[in-house]
């Protein structure tokens, strides 16, 4: 037999590179700006949703009305230091029956659109009877009687616990009227005298807003 050379087999290296053991740069990177930034979103003050927010009601410290009539006018300012404080009532009202004492009333609407008459009645959300400002049974508005001068003109200044610009019973918004006749602060006898005081018509009237 003729002999013939052996063939050589290539040899083939199967083994494999070691993996690094080095994690790749971009991975490490990528990892610290993710938790940096997470950090900083939690320290970061955050706004909340302009709906969720409670604004606080802005305290009213005066209020005015302008009062008007056929033929009577006046001015009538209503001040309060501070929510829980008695308000200070002060004003003057020209041409009324001289020398007389005219009944003087908050009445619960601030709806001149049918002059006076259509401003309701008392301010009265208690619900109880008429009386004088000194009575505990008396409407929030009941105010009394102005006194007017040998000329027709009534200049007061007085407090009142009850009323009050702020809060759910605030007068803002609501009228002041100034009666053609006196009120029997509920001492009359009748029933209309634990309504009204028999006050008479409503002589002038004005919308009680925020002062400037």
């Amino acid at each position: 037999m003729l002999g013939f050379p052996a063939e050589k087999t290539p040899s083939m290296d199967f083994s494999t590179a070691r993996p690094s053991s080095r994690p790749p740069r971009l991975a490490i990177t990528a990892s610290f700006t993710l938790i940096a930034v997470f950090v900083i979103w939690l320290i970061l003050p955050r706004r909340s949703d302009p709906q969720d927010e409670v604004l606080p009601l802005p305290v009213i410290s005066k209020a005015v009305a302008v009062l008007n009539g056929e033929t009577v006018s006046g001015t009538v300012t209503f001040t309060q230091l501070f929510p829980t404080a008695p308000v200070t009532v002060s004003g003057e009202v020209k041409n009324l029956k001289t020398s007389t004492k005219h009944g003087f009333h908050v009445h619960a609407s601030g709806d001149l659109s049918n002059g006076c008459a259509s401003a309701g009645s008392h301010f009265n959300p208690f619900e109880r009877t008429h009386g004088a400002p000194t009575d505990i049974d008396r409407h929030v508005g009941d105010l009394g009687n102005i006194e007017t001068d040998s000329k027709g003109v009534a200049s007061f200044t007085f407090e009142d616990s009850l009323l009050s610009l702020n809060g759910p019973l605030s007068i803002v918004g609501r009228s002041v009227v100034v009666h053609a006749g006196t009120d029997d602060l509920g001492r009359g006898g009748d029933d209309e005298s634990l309504k009204t005081g028999n006050a008479g018509g409503r002589a002038a009237c004005g919308v009680i807003g925020l002062a400037a």
